[in-house]
């Protein structure tokens, strides 16, 4: 008969057991738990435990696969942040990286959806899903700071903004042989990058007061003609055609509304307005819109159809702050993501809409 293990070893065995369990590739066991909501019916399935927090990238990074096979997050389940990959199947999570310093809203899949950037700190890396082989392609030079928000464009390389002394310089990297170039410069804190889909231009912040296109080749750099009122979340329509933007107005009194700008005819006009979006996004004709209401009597996902302005109430987020939200369509429009901490710290949920939104084809 074998001796029987001493309560020192049984608790070294533990010990190594949770440190092989934080390791980078390590399979994390599905959380998900279905509910109803309770103010509208409609099932609801948290996809991780708010026992700790998880993160959906910056609501313009891709982090859905086009045929719905898995989803990028981030998650501080081992104390510190570091991206995942689940499995939209199976519910089963995989950890991508051992980051120091992960910058979560930075994750970003690549266009072919075999690999992913990140920024751990002031490095951009880059790992592959397959073997988890992870290289640094840039890092920020001495003296400068990255500004908020980085994207990655459809021929593969990285945006990102980067300041110094108040002004910030946009930059362009290589994915490849991690190059570094300038497109444009300006005297503000430029943030938010996005790459104009089939396009070669660059969408970028001035804080809420305005948005910037250049060129990828630096001409051409100008104010986009906006409605009044403070600028909120903002992104590209999928056809790359118009920019797609919250307007708040000045007056607190007035609706949120979805506006659409038309940089080649230079154009701006009113698509809806809302119940007090926070946040939103579009399904990929955009003839859906999803918002997060920042309305605390009504605090609900809802969607908006574009052609009769009318808004219909999925489920509650009851985020402690609605921005963070930032819910998201599916490439087929079947399946709606958001974040809220509604449970306790944030957590990652998913609602299916196919009975209520026509199924569109994913991109190519």
């Amino acid at each position: 008969m074998g001796a029987v293990p001493t309560r020192r070893a049984f608790l070294a065995s533990g010990l190594a057991s949770l440190a092989f369990a934080e390791q980078k590739g390590a399979v994390l066991p599905s959380a998900w738990h279905r509910y109803s909501d309770p103010a509208t019916e409609f099932e609801v399935l948290r996809l991780t435990d708010p026992g700790h927090s998880c993160w959906l990238p910056a609501h313009y990074n891709r982090a859905l696969a086009r045929h719905g096979g898995f989803l990028l997050y981030a998650s501080d389940d081992t104390g510190a942040p570091q991206a995942c990959r689940m499995d939209l199947h199976s519910g089963e999570s995989r950890r991508l990286t051992d980051a120091g310093h992960l910058d979560a809203s930075s994750i970003a899949m690549l266009p072919d959806e075999h690999s992913v950037c990140y920024f751990d700190g002031r490095t951009l890396d880059h790992t592959t899903l397959g073997n988890l082989r992870t290289r640094q392609i840039y890092e920020v030079p001495e003296g400068w700071e990255r500004c908020p928000g980085s994207s990655i464009a459809d021929d593969g390389s990285a945006l990102l903004g980067e300041s110094r002394d108040g002004a910030s310089r946009l930059r362009v990297v290589g994915l490849q042989k991690g190059g570094a170039r300038t497109v444009a410069e300006a005297p503000f804190i430029l943030s938010h990058p996005q790459a104009r889909p089939k396009r070669a231009q660059i969408l970028y912040r001035q804080a809420e007061e305005a948005l910037w296109l250049v060129n990828s080749d630096g001409t051409q750099n100008r104010k986009l003609p906006l409605a009044g009122g403070r600028i909120g979340p903002a992104r590209w329509s999928p056809d790359g055609r118009t920019v797609l933007y919250l307007n708040f107005p000045d007056d607190p009194g007035q609706l949120h509304a979805i506006r659409e700008c038309s940089p080649d005819q230079n154009t701006d006009k009113l698509v809806a307005r809302t119940s007090q979006f926070a946040h939103f996004g579009c399904n990929a004709n955009t003839s859906v819109f999803v918002g997060a209401s920042q309305n605390r009597a009504s605090p609900y996902i809802l969607i908006l159809l574009r052609l009769t302005r009318r808004e219909l109430s999925l489920c509650e987020h009851r985020a402690s702050n609605p921005a963070m939200v930032a819910p998201i369509f599916s490439a087929d429009s079947q399946q709606i993501f958001f974040e809220s901490d509604r449970d306790g710290k944030p957590a990652i949920y998913r609602i299916h809409v196919e009975k209520l939104v026509e199924e569109t084809e994913p991109e190519t």
